[in-house]
């Protein structure tokens, strides 16, 4: 069976660190010993000491385990590859830029897909000053609501939330083609091209 973790990996982590056994031992609670032991193969750190000794290490457990570095190269983000998570249980409204595993209140949350917008739900816009004026002609009660309208666009998100028994409008500026996104307690969320 492979080792999780190798003498190598935490060896050259901590000489990149500029380590000694003893200080990363300090940093993470153990002996030196133990240290010397994890480097030369003849024993594995504890599941427990994992999360402390990447934490002294600089890395994240995954890179620990893999003995890889993790690089982002993802270096522009679109926002359009926006993806939006509602827990069904506190109301919470969380974004990602692409697919992630989005978790709240003990709830694993599935990715909402939108669907093209329905009369019921058009978002009516109207030019106010500098800024536009959002409307759906919506009924805001407590067991039908708009809960929030968001703006997207290849660089920015705008998120708005709104409550039942308020009025679903808002006020945004509009500046580039994106799409307008309307959630409904009871129908899901909605896209409109802008």
């Amino acid at each position: 069976m492979d080792n999780y973790v190798t003498a190598a990996t935490i060896r050259s982590l901590r000489e990149s660190k500029g380590l000694t056994q003893a200080e990363l031992a300090a940093l993470v609670g153990v002996s030196d010993k133990a240290v010397s032991k994890w480097e030369t193969a003849k024993g594995l750190p504890d599941i427990s000491l994992l999360e402390p000794l990447a934490g002294a290490l600089g890395v994240s457990v995954a890179e620990l385990l893999s003995g890889q570095p993790i690089v982002n190269k993802n270096v522009s983000g679109n926002m359009l590859r926006t993806r939006i998570y509602v827990c069904p249980v506190c109301g919470n409204v969380i974004h990602a830029i692409g697919s992630a595993l989005i978790s709240c209140c003990g709830i694993t949350l599935p990715c909402l897909s939108a669907e093209e917008v329905d009369e019921e739900h058009r978002i009516a816009i109207e030019p106010v000053e500098d800024e536009h004026f959002l409307t759906v002609r919506h009924d805001m009660t407590k067991e039908h609501f708009i809960s929030f309208l968001a703006y997207v666009t290849p660089d920015s998100f705008r998120l708005v939330k709104l409550y039942p028994e308020g009025n679903a409008e808002t006020r945004l500026q509009l500046r580039r083609q994106g799409y307008l996104y309307v959630y409904c307690n009871k129908h899901g969320l909605l896209r409109q091209k802008v």
